[in-house]
């Protein structure tokens, strides 16, 4: 079996820096793109879980949505978040957009929203 040189071999040493490069920025791209959709996800959830268990007031659950989305650190106003309830369930919805900035040479904007119903 032939021994793998990477030093030695100029040619394939390039090789390796280079895909070497290009999955180091795959992976600092899937992270962070990855980061805002998980704090969607994690913020829906908890969202979902504290409509379904909510009785009392709704200014009460619309604070304690708020201390949420702060703990997510996601940019939302306490009156950005709207809580309506009826006879039998609660209605919340809200909305937000997170700016992703890849190395200062590209940002792309990303449009969350959350309605739930329980």
């Amino acid at each position: 079996m032939k021994n793998v040189q990477v030093c030695n071999n100029e040619k394939g040493y390039i090789k390796f820096i280079f895909v070497t490069i290009i999955l180091v920025f795959c992976a600092y791209l899937g992270i962070k793109f990855g980061i805002p959709y998980y704090k969607h996800s994690a913020f829906q959830s908890d969202v979902k879980e504290l409509a379904r268990i909510s009785l009392g007031d709704t200014k009460k659950t619309r604070a304690q949505i708020f201390e949420i989305a702060q703990g997510l650190k996601l940019p939302l106003e306490e009156n950005d978040i709207m809580v309506t309830k009826t006879e039998k369930t609660v209605r919340v919805k809200t909305s937000w957009e997170d700016t992703v900035d890849v190395l200062g040479f590209y940002q792309k904007t990303l449009k969350f929203s959350v309605d739930v119903e329980e």
